[in-house]
């Protein structure tokens, strides 16, 4: 089981919720999170059970951001929109940098989402429990 987050901003939910759609049948077997509205408005149109944080504004960014940092997540979807100003942009370039730090797949647009949830659906996934095992400070 993978721990999945979804955020999107404003112009890009409806794009987050018709592709979630399409693809529940492989989110369905995995732990989900999102920020406030995003999560809702899945959960609104799909059978899928997520975990929702406050708005991406409000914080949501940066709790997401600190499951990053604390190896919680294995894959985030974030739709950005590329043509609007974001007042919280500081948040999201720091979300952004920690996926580099720590190694988690991120993806900012529909293509790189849709190729990364076929992987996880053929379980190409599985080299994350070898990234782990030899992680500084970890016990072999």
């Amino acid at each position: 089981m993978m721990r999945i987050a979804f955020i999107a901003h404003d112009r890009k939910k409806d794009e987050m919720v018709n592709f979630v759609t399409a693809y529940e049948h492989v989110f369905k077997g995995h732990e989900l999170f999102s920020t406030g509205t995003t999560g809702q408005r899945i959960m609104d149109v799909t059978e899928l059970v997520i975990h929702r944080y406050m708005s991406g504004p409000l914080g949501g960014d940066q709790q997401i951001g600190s499951m990053v940092a604390q190896d919680e997540l294995d894959l985030i979807i974030f739709l950005r929109d590329p043509l609007m100003a974001q007042p919280h942009e500081p948040d999201i370039t720091a979300l952004l940098r920690l996926c580099d730090v720590y190694g988690i797949p991120v993806a900012t647009n529909i293509a790189t989402a849709e190729i990364l949830v076929k992987a996880i659906d053929r379980g190409d996934f599985a080299w994350r429990e070898l990234v782990h095992k030899y992680k500084p400070g970890v016990d072999e």
